[in-house]
């Protein structure tokens, strides 16, 4: 959510912003609404301010017997009253108006941001280890993950196209990342929870996925959103919140299960475990100061970053483009593991800074020490990391000749020494 008084002292600026979108200016639109609203306004408290005043002169006129005044002013009050509810469904009107034009429009992009149309104009940054290169044909997942029980003909016969049932040595291998992932991140100050999987609009609102992307989601019969990641519910802990300074940086992670239908990604990845409309993600939410944000975003993405080198997996990170970004971000950035079974690099956590953008939506602040003013908090959320890419990533990468995976090292402990799957096959 913007700011409506940064846009009316900077129009310009704002217009520029979302031009690095690609988007028309939209400012003079935007300032024109507010005026009306702030107009109307002032009319309904002068409006609510005469009235009072002549209810209060009613009673002066008629102790001094006074009745032609008297009923000069009970006939105004009475007019008053009449048009004030009208004026007051303006104001509102105009104020819903307003707040739905700048709830439509996304994050601007930090300076840093490159510009570009698509995710061929992002910009590498780092390239961490050498890529995977194997003494035989390296095979791609789906064809790896079948005999160690990654079941896609069940799956979808359960539950349609992009549904997978993970069973046997597969499940194994799922749960061990998932609390590899966990374990790590506890230990660098997040604090594990497990939150609600199903939301209400706010939530779903506050995070930036309604009203924009709302056919991407899955919603209830009670009218209740699947969340498409945990972001949504552990970046609202601090909805409606003002929080002293001294909690912050708060840091979340959790490890959930995921829901989205992936509407807008038709054609994409139908094979496999890439893409699927329910998935599990350890996720990591920071809620800072706006000074700490900057620093944090770099030591969000470098946690992400050590579990991929404790799993021994190549892997750079991008900064993404302003034509790639989502919706609420300032800045993202992204990991890409290697996949030699695809001879490629594929994103498997996405680490995003989204400024107050968030907290606007949310009305989460906090108080600086020592004073009496408030203010909104930053927020940060990144994949500490997909649970599904990571196992794909093991798959390809640690694939022996013989169809069996090799454990990587700091698995182990969590497979009870295991040292490879075997194929059942």
């Amino acid at each position: 959510m913007h700011d409506i008084r940064a846009i009316r002292e900077n129009p310009a600026a704002f217009d520029a912003g979302l031009a690095r979108r690609g988007l028309e200016p939209q400012a003079a639109e935007l300032v024109a609404l507010d005026e009306k609203r702030r107009a109307l306004v002032t009319e309904v408290q002068a409006g609510l301010a005469r009235r009072n005043e002549a209810s209060k002169a009613i009673g002066a006129a008629k102790a001094a017997k006074d009745e032609a005044t008297a009923a000069a002013l009970m006939a105004e009050v009475a007019g008053l009253k009449e048009t004030l509810p009208a004026l007051e469904a303006a104001e509102k009107a105009a104020g819903e108006a307003l707040d739905a034009r700048l709830a439509s429009l996304p994050n601007l992009p930090y300076a840093d941001v490159p510009e570009g149309a698509d995710e061929e104009d992002n910009a590498l940054m780092a390239t961490v280890g050498e890529p995977t290169r194997l003494a035989f044909a390296a095979k791609e997942h789906d064809a790896i993950g079948p005999a160690i029980g990654l079941d896609f003909e069940t799956g979808a016969l359960l539950s349609g196209a992009r549904f997978t049932l993970v069973r046997g040595a597969a499940a194994k291998l799922h749960r061990a990342l998932g609390q590899f992932m966990l374990d790590t991140l506890e230990g660098q100050g997040f604090e594990q929870t497990i939150p609600p999987l199903l939301v209400r609009d706010e939530a779903v609102f506050g995070t930036g996925q309604l009203p924009k992307f709302a056919e991407d989601l899955f919603k209830t019969t009670d009218g209740r959103w699947l969340i498409p990641t945990a972001e949504v519910s552990l970046t609202n802990i601090v909805r409606e919140k003002i929080l002293a300074e001294e909690e912050l940086p708060l840091r979340f992670t959790a490890l959930t299960a995921c829901f989205r239908s992936e509407a807008g990604a038709a054609g994409r990845d139908t094979r496999g475990f890439i893409r699927q409309h329910q998935f599990e993600k350890v996720e990591m939410v920071s809620i800072t100061t706006p000074e700490q944000s900057e620093a944090e975003h770099e030591r969000m993405t470098q946690c992400a970053e050590g579990i991929l080198t404790a799993l021994g997996l190549p892997f750079r990170r991008m900064k993404l483009c302003t034509g790639d970004m989502g919706f609420t971000a300032a800045r993202t950035y992204d990991l890409e593991v290697w996949l030699p079974g695809q001879a490629r690099y594929r994103e498997i956590s996405s680490c995003s800074t989204c400024g107050d953008f968030q907290a606007r939506r949310m009305n989460a602040r906090f108080r600086p020490a020592g004073e009496k003013i408030t203010r909104f908090v930053h927020t940060l959320n990144g994949s500490g990391l997909a649970v599904g890419r990571t196992l794909v990533a093991v798959l390809e990468n640690y694939q022996q000749e013989d169809g069996s995976v090799a454990i990587p090292e700091v698995l182990k402990p969590y497979l009870k020494g295991l040292n490879r799957l075997e194929p059942s096959n």
